[in-house]
């Protein structure tokens, strides 16, 4: 995991987008963006080459932002590979939850360095995942003008880019949400010791904690195939979407849906418990082809190869 490091400077808030340094042209025959390539050479210098022997403070106070109007045919990985700067930095600066279609009267924020920039609370898929693998509550909030509205509050990471499964979620939107709109991944998918039996063995989902009674969700269309109670999951729910595709959502307090039930994805299936065998409230969530469950990251890559 890359040590999170705060940024210490702050815009005002009532700067807006377009009273950032503007570039026009993503040519080098325009002067401004030749600078922000100098930015991001160097950016990429203070990142990679000297970090950490210049503290991370130091470091993020060299991080300029500019603003770009998209041209006609523009997209974020042309605009990426043009301005030298990694694409998750452009999307989670600009808070896209998928791959964006870039409008010319929308500006694009262009950072000059790599890493990750997490908003102070999270809206999309995306945002909560990438919330729950890299902690809520170090360092202090910082503000981006411009940022999808003024005065935007980020914790910013140097050098950390998406996970394989963040990447996923942003390419391939939609195939399947996260169950709960908040939680905290408490174990993930593979091998582990059990909280249970205090042995090793295989974790067939992801334990994402929350309160009582936190609504969950269908991750996908589909229909209720198992609506029940068992005493390793307690309630528990199971969705079959199609071609051999299952999710489970176990450990809860109460169902909100019977068997037969068709359900779209985001419908409220049930509450969060700690039914069965479990030591605390969370949703244990399970993605399965043909009956066996599958690592998130290999499964949805499958599936859209």
């Amino acid at each position: 995991m890359v040590p999170v490091f705060f940024l210490a400077c702050f815009l005002a808030e009532a700067q807006g987008a377009a009273e950032l340094p503007r570039i026009d042209r993503l040519s080098v025959q325009d002067v401004v963006f030749r600078q922000y390539l100098d930015d991001v050479e160097m950016g990429r210098r203070l990142v990679y080459a000297r970090y950490p022997e210049r503290g991370a403070q130091e470091i993020v106070r060299e991080l300029t932002i500019y603003s770009y109007l998209p041209a006609p045919g523009d997209e974020l990985f042309l605009i990426s590979a043009r301005c030298n700067i990694y694409y998750d930095a452009i999307a989670t600066l600009n808070r896209w939850g998928a791959v964006p279609t870039l409008s010319p009267s929308v500006p694009v924020l262009l950072p000059s360095m790599p890493g990750i920039f997490i908003p102070e609370e999270a809206q999309s898929d995306l945002e909560r995942l990438i919330f729950s693998s890299r902690g809520e509550d170090a360092g202090a909030a910082i503000t981006v003008a411009g940022a999808a509205g003024k005065g935007q509050k980020f914790r910013f990471i140097p050098g950390d880019s998406f996970s394989p499964n963040e990447r996923f979620f942003f390419v391939y939107p939609g195939v399947f949400r996260f169950p709960l709109n908040s939680y905290r991944l408490t174990s993930p998918f593979g091998m582990r010791v059990s909280p249970i039996s205090g042995r090793r063995s295989m974790h067939g989902g992801l334990d994402l904690a929350a309160p009582e009674g936190t609504e969950v969700y269908a991750a996908r269309d589909g229909v209720v195939s198992v609506a029940s109670t068992s005493a390793v999951y307690g309630r528990y729910v199971v969705i079959s979407h199609g071609d051999n595709w299952t999710s489970l959502y176990g450990h809860l307090s109460a169902l909100a849906v019977r068997l037969h039930d068709r359900v779209k994805s985001g419908t409220l299936i049930g509450r969060v418990g700690s039914t069965g065998q479990s030591t605390g409230p969370h949703l244990h969530f399970e993605l399965r082809q043909n009956g066996k469950a599958q690592d998130p990251k290999k499964l949805l890559r499958a599936k859209n190869e």
